[in-house]
């Protein structure tokens, strides 16, 4: 499960860094306030692992979020190093994704336009990086294609995966995020 959580996040708005001076990663989680109910739920998935409770913060350009941070632990210096090079965020070439993951991803990434449309932004992501995604999509079954937006690319669930797609998310999404999945398929 913690695996789940952080390879999800880790696709989507987690992040992971190494201090200086110290060997070992800590990961991340930081979301708007307005996602408070959802930070709670991902760090009563990861507490095992964290220091201490989500805290709110407000930030130089006075914008309020609310995160917390795991412990500096070598498992996660593990994901560090599959997940980063030169600092950026990259996708690893054997990425092993489950249901728990996509959903994650999906919660902390995903977006649907009307019903129709579902999307995961991973315009940060180089355009191997997200042909890869769309790879690990497929082993489940889920057809997906590149969609350019404005100057970068994310993913689209063809409109032939998304009820497949929300069947394998859906048992696995936080309560406050069910408002993102498409039910009237």
């Amino acid at each position: 499960l913690e695996r789940s959580v952080i390879v999800g996040s880790l696709l989507g708005d987690g992040y992971m860094r190494i201090m200086p001076g110290r060997s070992d990663a800590f990961l991340e989680i930081n979301h708007s306030m307005k996602a408070k109910e959802y930070v709670d739920y991902k760090f009563n998935k990861l507490k095992r692992i964290c220091e201490s409770a989500p805290k709110e913060r407000t930030t130089n350009e006075g914008r309020r979020a609310y995160r917390f941070f795991t412990k500096q632990r070598k498992d996660l210096t593990v994901f560090y190093k599959l997940f980063y090079k030169n600092g950026r965020k990259i996708i690893p070439k054997n990425l092993e994704l489950d249901p728990i993951s996509i959903a994650t991803w999906y919660m902390d990434d995903g977006s649907k336009s009307r019903n129709s449309d579902v999307y995961l932004n991973t315009q940060r992501f180089s355009l191997l990086d997200q042909k890869k995604l769309l790879n690990c999509l497929r082993k489940f079954g889920i057809k997906a294609r590149l969609n350019r937006d404005k100057k970068y690319y994310r993913v689209r669930i063809l409109k032939e995966s998304i009820k497949s797609f929300m069947s394998i998310i859906a048992p696995n999404m936080a309560p406050s995020m069910k408002y993102k999945l498409v039910m009237t398929l």
